[in-house]
């Protein structure tokens, strides 16, 4: 057996891993024939690799008969470790082409969206589905925070209100979603199934000074205000999650996303917001670094195209 470090490092170099994957293979099928046709080589070859890593071993791994082998003592001993090697070889050769085709590894996804309904939810349900080997991380921050995030590196992709605007990297515009009033149960409107902007210019409005609250604040001063008359906001430091407490505990009413209203909030209705065109909707788009090569993030832009086609990413 081999002592120094030397020729350990000889004996290192000489040992392949088709020897220990032909050693493996045998000592399962207690046959040279069976093992060569199981691994689709020759008996001769593999005969003749085992040969070879028994005499850089310097032992014999394996007793000949005329009904095949058998592990001799030494032989049991080592195929144990060949085995465990082999296996993580395996394991990690698979790995890393699910890596390469986007079927393992991961994506983190940036958002100010809630998750208890709408597309964002149904699109991440979806590649979960397809891609069941991806891990998955999310992050919910401020719109500053995402974009911030994406440009580091830290986010593959962030998934924001409002329409496509121009900044480095790439951007796809995706969904849209219809605006709510969060009403309080006992409120006057709260039997109407739908409710129209002109009902709601008395009311005080509650916002989030947290995202997505600018971009729907937008579209209240577009409906209400007038010349000489704003629409009362009242911004709080809170969550959506506070705001709708609040809506149901009477201070207000306010307005969100149809992805804000899969939760049930005590004291809390919702109506759809509408005009004399119809609902009222808010745009949402994903943002991107045009040289971000994680495979698993490709996985998940194709997804998006598929699932939103109406317009296409761009730089």
């Amino acid at each position: 057996m081999p002592e120094s470090q030397e020729e350990f490092r000889s004996l290192e170099a000489q040992i392949e891993l088709r020897h220990l994957r032909y050693a493996v293979a045998a000592a399962h099928y207690g046959s040279f024939r069976r093992a060569a046709e199981a691994l689709g080589v020759k008996q001769s070859t593999l005969s003749r690799c085992i040969s070879q890593l028994e005499e850089r071993l310097g032992v014999v791994l394996f007793e000949r008969t005329s009904g095949g082998v058998r592990l001799t003592t030494a032989g049991v001993e080592i195929l144990r470790t060949s085995r465990h090697l082999v296996e993580t070889v395996d394991h990690m050769a698979a790995t890393a082409k699910d890596i390469g085709r986007g079927e393992a590894g991961r994506l983190t996804i940036g958002f100010y969206t809630s998750l208890s309904a709408g597309n964002l939810r149904a699109s991440l349900i979806e590649y979960a589905s397809r891609f069941p080997k991806v891990e998955i991380q999310t992050y919910e921050g401020a719109r500053a925070c995402l974009f911030a995030g994406v440009d580091a590196g830290r986010l593959d992709v962030a998934i924001v209100t409002g329409d496509p605007i121009s900044r480095e990297g790439k951007v796809m515009g995706l969904w849209s979603e219809r605006i709510m009033v969060a009403l309080p149960e006992g409120h006057r409107l709260a039997g109407n199934n739908i409710v129209y902007w002109t009902d709601l210019k008395d009311e005080t409005f509650l916002f989030s000074q947290r995202d997505p609250g600018p971009e729907i604040q937008e579209v209240l001063l577009a409906k209400l205000a007038v010349p000489g008359e704003r629409p009362k906001v009242i911004s709080h430091d809170v969550s959506r999650e506070n705001i709708k407490s609040l809506v149901g505990a009477g201070f207000g009413v306010s307005l969100m996303c149809d992805a804000c209203i899969g939760a049930s909030y005590t004291g809390v209705v919702y109506r759809e917001a509408r005009d004399g065109n119809g609902p009222s909707r808010i745009n949402y788009a994903a943002y991107w670094q045009s040289h971000n090569d994680n495979p698993a993030l490709a996985g998940f832009i194709n997804l998006l195209q598929e699932r939103y086609p109406s317009l296409p990413a761009g730089d």
